[in-house]
């Protein structure tokens, strides 16, 4: 439901969510729509870790309290400058467990002119869903949405987008550090420990016979962490968020290992991971482990939206609406082109070449199905670095996709996405190159093969003239041979013809036999007497 920019003939408001967790505060200043559209104006976090020492001592440190104050004043100050006609402030598990919580409320209100909202940890879970039903396509079947926190656990159980169960549990990162991995051992007895309280703590909330393989969708710190350490694993630097990325299971298990393995100081030098959370990161993956032991999940994916957007969501009462399948990510697409001025008959011409390549070709260079909804975005996002500079315009399409927010995208389709773009002319891909280079294997075989098709469909359309209707392909023993259908029977299709052929060399090697471009005369390019380089 978040989107870039507020959909149009919309009211929007401009609200601020603070979110007072357990171990972090964190605030975010958006435009909400009358639609639910979310547009981020501005964030903020702080991360004074009130729950530090609350399991022993029953209160709220004196100078986390301190902290978190002096945090919540600057937060409240930077609302109010940027113009939020409401600031909502919420707290959640620290603060409804500690015996001083009221205390910490009043000095709140005293200080900052701000009222708390202590949330308990129904409510808590309720936001976070309403959260996810924004985002994730919720509306058919099971799915169980995950939020770990500071100090607790939140677990929203779901049937055809409407809540059946809710349980929260005291299994927060900092809580159970401080229980069972405060001296930051790396002994395995502790963490086996760590993990039967876990289990046993699950198993009356969690009941497999109905919720086993149910689809797992997890928010919160730990969460966004574990997709950044995947991610980075991947090779994947670059993404702009996280959102949507789906972890494996088996991945989850590897990365706790290797995290107890390490000192929290040494896990605070491991790239993709928040140096702030380098000592409760283990405890907070050991739940994540559980809960998908428990519910025999192949996957988390993971959601960059939680509690303060259900807080905006709430303020701004917009009712929970169940994103539509597929609506989100073409939606963002499509806005991307149009915020770029990308010219629209090229580029969905392209589209459509590509896809007919995609479908003749795809299925023998190794592509599955998935690949060509990756390549139709590609196909028509390729030239939006058109309006910062035509001669590297390609590489601009990159960085504009690569930064863009692309809801419904996964991080690893999104850099797939804008490699493809950035290789549709210009050198093919090579692995100096950065951007290229640092994915894993897979990636680059996806990025080769739906750049290949690409660089031929904007080939046949080099005037921008939408002259090519159709095209006929057929892979035979010795060549492969492409012939173009004109839009008007008189077009000899010289330019397009000349244009694909300048920029079949790279199918041509991943295919292993020459590609040969046939005109409406019958006179036939070949890729053997092309620049492999071609513009």
């Amino acid at each position: 439901m978040a989107a870039s920019t507020p959909p149009k003939g919309t009211e929007s408001r401009r609200i601020a969510a603070i979110d007072i967790g357990s171990n972090s505060i964190r605030q975010i200043v958006a435009d909400v729509s009358t639609g639910g559209g979310i547009q981020v104006v501005d964030e903020m976090k702080a991360a004074p870790r009130l729950a530090s020492g609350l399991a022993e001592s029953g209160l709220l440190d004196e100078d986390a309290v301190t902290r978190a104050v002096e945090a919540i004043a600057r937060m409240a100050t930077l609302a109010r400058q940027l113009g939020a006609e409401r600031v909502e402030a919420v707290a959640t598990s620290a603060v409804r467990d500690a015996a001083n919580g009221d205390d910490f409320v009043h000095r709140v209100e005293r200080d900052t002119g701000l009222r708390v909202r202590v949330l308990d940890g129904e409510e808590e879970a309720r936001l976070s869903f309403r959260s996810a039903l924004a985002h994730f396509e919720l509306g058919s079947g099971r799915a169980v949405v995950a939020d770990i926190g500071g100090g607790s656990l939140e677990l929203v159980l779901s049937v055809d987008g409407v809540i059946e169960r809710i349980a929260s549990l005291p299994l927060g990162a900092v809580r159970l550090t401080e229980r069972f991995l405060s001296d930051g051992s790396t002994r395995p007895k502790l963490l086996r420990a760590l993990r039967r309280e876990v289990r046993a703590q699950l198993r009356p909330h969690l009941p497999v016979r109905d919720w086993r393989g149910a689809p797992l969708i997890g928010s919160g710190g730990t969460f966004t962490n574990l997709a950044g350490l995947y991610l980075t694993r991947q090779g994947i630097f670059t993404a702009r968020s996280v959102h949507a990325a789906r972890v494996p299971r088996g991945d989850v298990e590897h990365l706790l290992e290797m995290l107890h393995s390490m000192t929290p100081d040494e896990r605070r030098e491991v790239e993709g991971l928040n140096s702030d959370r380098a000592d409760i990161i283990v405890a907070g993956l050991a739940v994540i482990a559980e809960v998908m032991a428990r519910l025999e999940a192949r996957d988390v994916q993971v959601s960059r939206y939680g509690i303060r957007e259900g807080i905006l969501l709430e303020a701004a009462r917009v009712r929970p609406v169940i994103a539509d399948p597929g609506e989100a990510r073409e939606r963002s697409v499509r806005e991307l082109a149009e915020r770029s001025h990308y010219e629209v008959p090229h580029a969905t011409n392209v589209q459509r070449l590509a896809l007919r390549l995609f479908d003749s070709l795809g299925a023998r260079l190794g592509a599955v199905a998935p690949e060509r909804a990756l390549l139709a975005d590609a196909a028509l996002l390729h030239d939006v670095g058109y309006h910062i500079s035509y001669d590297r315009h390609h590489k601009h399409s990159y960085h504009l996709i690569v930064h863009a927010e692309l809801l419904g995208v996964q991080p690893a389709d999104q850099i797939v996405i804008a490699n493809v773009a950035r290789y549709h002319r210009g050198s093919p891909p090579k692995k100096k190159h950065r951007n290229y280079g640092a994915l894993d294997r897979e990636l680059r075989r996806s990025v080769r093969r739906l750049s290949a098709i690409l660089r031929i469909a904007d080939g046949f359309d080099r005037g921008h003239t939408g002259a090519v209707k159709s095209l006929r392909v057929r892979w035979l023993q010795r060549a492969i041979r492409i012939t173009p259908e004109a839009s008007d029977p008189r077009s000899s299709l010289r330019l397009e013809c000349w244009g694909a052929h300048r920029k079949s060399a790279l199918l041509a090697k991943l295919a292993g036999v020459p590609v040969e471009i046939v005109a409406p005369d019958g006179s036939v390019l070949s890729s053997e007497d092309t620049d492999s380089n071609a513009e």
